[in-house]
């Protein structure tokens, strides 16, 4: 007669359903739940991966030289919302070409037989200030993609809070006839007193304000 053979197979089954998976099974049901759910990051370099920062006093001595050469070739100094205000007045000539020239601020930019309203130094400093941030941030293997926020703003709230910033900085450096540029960086360097009250000004405004929009940051 054969002998029949008894197996401890279904006692471990048993065993096992009763006792509820290891404490390795776990964790790698954790890690596989949460890769599922979880979006995808986009890539972010390493800090091995990235060159260091340069040092902001050299970069600050970098940034006078550039407004002495200024006024050395081109006979004037610095300036960012300039360059801005003619690319919107060229935009929304495309739009209402009739009420822009009908402007007192942008009218004069439009003229018959005047150059073209983006021939303009301002302009080409501003462009250059593209070029040359996104070459250094390649260079130095810093750039990524992203919105730029703290964890109590969502990414809507964070781009609607930049729009209404920038329409308010736009306004007030044309009603001051300069921006951190124009006025903080060329007027003060001349020792201009209406460019040293801008500058006082606008640091008190800031911190003013960051009083009140700090927790989304925070």
């Amino acid at each position: 007669m054969e002998e029949k053979t008894t197996t401890d197979e279904p006692m471990e089954d048993a065993k096992a359903l009763i006792e509820g998976p290891s404490e390795g099974e776990e964790v790698q049901t954790e890690i596989a739940e949460k890769e599922e759910t979880e979006p995808e990051i986009p890539f972010k370099p390493s800090k091995e991966m990235r060159l260091p920062n340069w040092s902001p006093y050299f970069a600050g001595f970098g940034l006078g030289v550039t407004l002495l050469l200024a006024y050395w070739f081109l006979g004037t100094g610095l300036g960012a919302s300039g360059g801005v205000a003619r690319f919107s007045a060229w935009v929304w000539h495309a739009v209402l070409p009739g009420h822009v020239e009908g402007s007192a601020y942008f009218g004069k930019w439009f003229q018959a037989g005047g150059p073209h309203v983006l021939q303009y130094y301002l302009v080409f400093m501003i462009i250059g200030v593209f070029v040359g941030g996104l070459l250094s941030a390649l260079g130095s293997r810093r750039i990524q993609p992203m919105i730029e926020r703290g964890p109590g703003i969502s990414a809507k709230g964070r781009l609607w809070f930049a729009l209404g910033g920038g329409v308010l900085v736009g306004f007030a450096g044309r009603l001051a006839r300069g921006c951190t540029s124009g006025q903080g960086l060329t007027g003060g360097a001349l020792l201009f007193t209406g460019s040293l009250v801008f500058l006082a000004c606008m640091f008190i405004g800031g911190y003013a304000v960051a009083y009140f929009v700090r927790r989304e940051w925070l």
